[in-house]
């Protein structure tokens, strides 16, 4: 042991046991602390470490208990023992390997010390090879560099706080380990999550010099509507960029427009919750026909929209309503579906109404199905088209339901009418209600409709730029806070789906990482089969799954672990927890973090505000932290009670109660 090592020695190893030591301190170490060559050091801290030294290593151990004398001990006969000068002791448990020198931490011990062996409080060099944070800032390979700097330099490691256990000491996670993976930010409301969520993205862009984070891309689904505060300031000259797009529900212009084409068959079948034996035939097949009958359909479709067409109208002809329910339905049919040759104009000259009755229909069923005058429309063996995302009116679905449905009828199955009139029903409601205004895209003349991939150029912060594109913003916040739940759970989705499908089908892929910031999870990527629609937690499993391999990863925020997907939750790499409480969530956590010791779960109950616990694969150890302060803070203050409550008489209360979104300011007032 060198010279230094003596000079830091607290107390001898006096037990060992495979998975837990006792070290009995120096008769010095008055109220747990040591005066060492370079400061004073209280040892003693739950969640410290100790270095034991062995051979040319040492062994980390972790402190998990204190005590004034050892339980193995007889009980002092004379009564209570003289605690001025009993022997205290250290329970602790090896928890790794580190080389004395140089050389990196390894978990597991392979050589055990001798009893009487020294123990060793820990420097903060040895804290930073232990962790793997060492180097916070290496050198940027890049040769592009701006005048005046010499070599720019990149984050390695990025600091979130101060270790609450090593004073003074910033706790600091591994960069490719921490952003290379899916993490969790848990904890009670209050206990300061999005504060949390807030400094680390601060200090991520907020780096001084060359080089920035300008190649990050991350996309916070903002529920509440407190990201923008905090985080539109790191907008700078330094080329990073922070937009938000709001999401009320409108189609506004400026505002989160999601047009119903971009949406997936599965998508429509959980929107409008087909049953899977009856329903979802006719809607797969209605969407093909709102597809084949849109605005920029292909010619060569032009044979299938009348085989499709004289097919329905023979199936009105032919069934047992009067004549003049059947002339209103085929004109409304044809209102919304046409072509050159099967139209209201074509065949108001074949057939008429007369005092209630169709005359020359067989004239002009000849005409749609064939006869030795007419060739007919019917292909034999036509094979239905399917849904390719093409724009399409919103109320032509509708209309293509029910020519699907009639379709099915001229096949004869009479009953199908009945078994989709729930879903029939459920159009019209979405068809109606205004908070979807943002997914029914109504068409303007001379306007080209949006497309997906300007869409996503718009999610991603990019423009496009001859074959590739250029990054405009690094931080996009959807806030999401003026919609219900069900509004959340269908964006969140489709935006998931479309970010995963894009850097699934990238080439060379993994070269665009993309993070989706997800505030109050447990909304919408739920556990249990959502009560809406759309389930998106299906979308965020497979992403969590697969994401990673293509770019795409998961950042979870959640007050209740319990109610999250637990296999979002079990793919994470990486937790920061907060104070939790609760018991359902407490056990969740044991659950996922099975190789946590107990005695740092029974901590988290006690954490007080913007106090954290973190561990994965950015740490080598877990470790608690206080956070780095967020600045500025976002739009999550505590209301602040005695200021609301006691005042003057005749105050007026600062809120607007309406359509406008009250704010609050500074001084925790609301105002309009």
């Amino acid at each position: 042991m060198s010279r230094d090592d003596t000079k830091r020695g607290i107390g001898k190893v006096v037990s060992v046991a495979a998975d837990r030591f006792v070290i009995e301190m120096h008769s010095g170490t008055d109220s747990f602390t040591v005066v060492g060559f370079d400061d004073v050091h209280y040892v003693a801290r739950l969640g410290s470490f100790l270095m034991i030294p062995v051979q040319s290593e040492y062994v980390v151990a972790e402190v998990v208990g204190l005590r004034e004398r050892d339980i193995s001990s007889p009980a002092n006969r004379d009564g209570d023992m003289d605690k001025a000068s009993s022997a205290k002791y250290l329970d602790v448990v090896p928890v790794g390997m580190l080389p004395q020198t140089k050389g990196t931490f390894r978990f597991g011990v392979s050589v055990f010390p001798s009893l009487y062996a020294d123990a060793l409080y820990a420097l903060d060099a040895e804290l930073d090879r232990i962790f793997e944070t060492d180097e916070p800032v290496e050198r940027s390979p890049s040769p592009r560099t701006l005048p005046g700097v010499e070599q720019p330099t990149r984050f390695k490691a990025l600091t979130i706080g101060t270790s609450v256990i090593f004073d003074g000491y910033d706790v600091k996670v591994r960069i490719d380990d921490f952003f290379g993976g899916h993490s969790a930010v848990l904890g009670n409301t209050g206990s300061g999550k999005s504060c949390t969520i807030s400094s680390i993205l601060q200090s991520l862009f907020e780096k001084p010099d060359e080089h920035r984070a300008r190649g990050a891309t991350f996309i916070v689904f903002d529920v509440n509507g407190e990201y923008a505060q905090a985080l539109e300031p790191l907008a700078s000259e330094g080329g990073i960029g922070v937009t938000q797009i709001v999401l009320d529900g409108s189609a506004q212009e400026g505002k989160l427009r999601l047009p119903h084409w971009f949406l997936e068959q599965s998508e429509w079948e959980l929107l409008l919750q087909a049953s899977e034996r009856t329903q979802v035939p006719i809607l797969r097949m209605a969407l093909g026909l709102a597809t084949a009958f849109s605005r920029d359909a292909a010619k060569e479709l032009n044979a299938l929209q009348n085989h499709i067409l004289a097919t329905c109208i023979s199936q009105i002809i032919s069934d047992e309503t009067s004549s003049p329910s059947k002339h209103d339905r085929i004109v409304g049919l044809l209102q919304r579906f046409n072509t050159k040759e099967i139209n209201h104009a074509k065949l108001k000259a074949l057939f008429s109404i007369d005092w209630g009755k169709m005359v020359n229909a067989d004239k002009m069923l000849d005409y749609l199905l064939g006869s030795d005058r007419y060739d007919g429309f019917i292909v034999e063996g036509l094979k239905l088209p399917t849904y390719e995302n093409r724009a399409f009116d919103f109320a032509a679905l509708g209309e293509a339901i029910d020519l699907a449905i009639l379709y099915e009828e001229a096949h004869g199955n009479r009953q199908i009418r009945d078994y989709c009139s729930q879903m029939v029903t459920r159009f019209k409601s979405l068809e109606e209600r205004a908070e979807y205004d943002f997914l029914r895209h109504k068409f303007e003349d001379g306007v080209p409709p949006p497309t997906i991939n300007s869409f996503l150029h718009r999610i991603l912060g990019t423009r496009p730029h001859e074959k590739s594109s250029i990054k405009e913003n690094q931080i996009i916040i959807v806030n999401m806070n003026a919609v219900d739940d069900e509004v959340v759970e269908l964006v969140a989705s489709v935006v998931a789906r479309m970010a995963y499908q894009m850097l699934r089908r990238a080439n060379p892929r993994s070269r665009f990482p993309v993070h989706l910031l997800l505030e109050e999870a447990h909304r919408y990527v739920a556990e249990k089969p959502s009560r809406f629609a759309i389930d998106a937690s299906k979308v965020y499993e497979r992403i969590a799954k697969e994401g990673r391999k293509y770019g795409l990863f998961v950042l979870v925020a959640s007050q209740r672990p319990s109610e999250l997907s637990k296999t979002v939750l079990s793919q994470c790499s990486n937790f920061v927890i907060h104070r939790i409480q609760n018991p359902d969530d407490l056990s969740q956590i044991r659950q996922m973090t099975p190789f946590i010791s107990e005695s740092v779960l029974k901590r988290l109950p006690s954490l007080p505000k913007q106090h954290a616990l973190v561990f994965g694969t950015s740490v080598n150890l877990p470790t608690t932290f206080k956070v780095r302060t967020a600045q500025p803070l976002p739009l999550s203050d505590d209301a602040k009670i005695r200021e609301l409550w006691f005042h003057e008489a005749g105050r007026p209360v600062k809120i607007q109660i309406g359509p406008s979104v009250a704010r609050v300011d500074e001084g925790g007032s609301a105002f309009e």
